[in-house]
């Protein structure tokens, strides 16, 4: 098999982490700024983001299904299409003197594709692993976090001094080089001794392909999913209205950086070292762990009277998504068949997204009616059950069960 060093793969995957975590940033993390500024309520914005987050909650396991049969839609082809789409929708909102239906509209669909095609991000490194690319995924994952941390400290300060049009501008900038770095980013060549190069293709398996099929075939992942809509509902809620959260505690769209900068920078040696950690802790274990770190860093919040207080919820992220992303991603590679780890990782993005459609149609509501607090309880609540949920289905139920 000829294969590429390991640090030319690292290092390309790592650059298309950044270049993603950089317009998530932007469009998700400061979502609820620029739409504010743009004159839609809290309760409007938290139903643009839940039309957003159903439609790919929808779109995503459909689109992993067709791209786990072998067709024309690959993974790399499908986050082309993706970065095209967030840029020609981001070009619309820079240019385009439209009003807030405009808006609302381009908003939810650049929202929802880039939601969508995150899954298939994590898809394409184990794919191209398993075709001979040697990608260090923990450490190109947690470098994506840490683009986003630096993206985030340095817009949060931008934005307050030059205003909210600068958001698209960076994100048509972030989506060409992504463009680039995935139309030149090409699964590696296998090359057989005795016969012509070729390039490797997927041994064919078993696809659960209907949602039935795949729930009896690993119900301890099912069940699981259930409860990341749950304690997502509490870290979506905090992520979508970040700004008001701060705002009540006296800060601005610059202390907002500095927050998503300190958890998204804290994700980075917990990503770089997972694969230390596996060796230690098993992913079924590390996955409950980082559910009653998303219960903790939620009810923190409700006692917070300052800043502090604030930076102090966001450290538990070091627990919380630090580790489930990596976990789960690292549980479906090992409990799935080939043909259904797409699906599997777009199931989880499915659950973090369902959790940010409650969230958002919920906490938009609370927070224009009863305030922070009622919200905050609401979301430590639902984190609350999630980490019951996950604890009681990941010990006691199978993981793999043939049917």
């Amino acid at each position: 098999m000829q294969t590429d060093k390991k640090g030319f793969w690292t290092l390309r995957y790592t650059l298309l982490n950044a270049a993603y975590f950089a317009a998530f940033c932007t469009v998700h993390a400061l979502a609820a700024v620029y739409l504010l500024d743009n004159g839609f309520t809290n309760t409007q914005v938290g139903i643009l983001l839940a039309v957003a987050n159903i439609t790919s909650a929808i779109f995503q396991p459909m689109i992993a299904g067709i791209i786990d049969k072998p067709g024309w839609l690959t993974n790399r082809r499908f986050i082309l299409i993706s970065v095209i789409v967030i840029m020609a929708g981001s070009v619309i909102l820079r240019f385009a003197n439209g009003g807030k239906a405009l808006i609302f509209v381009i908003y939810a669909i650049i929202y929802m594709i880039q939601f969508a095609y995150q899954p298939v991000m994590t898809a394409l490194c184990f794919e191209y692993q398993k075709a001979g690319a040697n990608i260090f995924y923990g450490l190109a994952r947690g470098l994506g976090s840490a683009s986003f941390a630096v993206t985030s400290a340095i817009m949060g300060r931008a934005v307050e001094r030059n205003g909210t049009e600068l958001l698209p501008v960076v994100t048509i900038i972030t989506m060409i080089v992504s463009a680039i770095l995935i139309f030149t980013f090409k699964k590696p060549i296998v090359k057989d001794v005795d016969g012509p190069t070729a390039v490797y293709e997927k041994p064919k398996g078993t696809a659960h392909n209907s949602i039935t099929s795949f729930a009896k075939t690993y119900p301890a992942f099912m069940l699981f999913l259930l409860g990341t809509v749950c304690f997502y509902f509490a870290h979506n809620m905090i992520n979508d209205f970040m700004i008001q959260i701060i705002r009540h505690l006296g800060g601005g769209e610059t202390e907002l950086g500095y927050s998503n900068f300190l958890q998204a920078i804290l994700e980075l040696p917990v990503m770089a070292l997972i694969g230390f950690v596996l060796k230690k802790i098993n992913a079924r274990k590390l996955m409950v762990i980082s559910a009653f770190a998303f219960f903790v860093k939620t009810l923190i919040l409700i006692f917070a009277t300052n800043m502090g207080w604030m930076y102090f919820s966001q450290s538990f992220q070091l627990l919380a998504y630090a580790v489930f992303i990596p976990a789960t991603a690292y549980y479906v590679t090992d409990t799935m068949e080939e043909l259904d780890q797409v699906k599997g990782q777009a199931y989880v993005t499915s659950a973090i997204t369902m959790g940010g459609v409650f969230s958002n149609f919920l906490s938009g509501l609370i927070l224009d009616h009863a305030g922070i607090k009622a919200m905050l309880i609401t979301g430590t609540c639902a984190a609350a059950i999630g980490a019951v949920i996950a604890y009681i289905a990941l010990k006691y139920l199978p993981h793999h069960k043939e049917v």
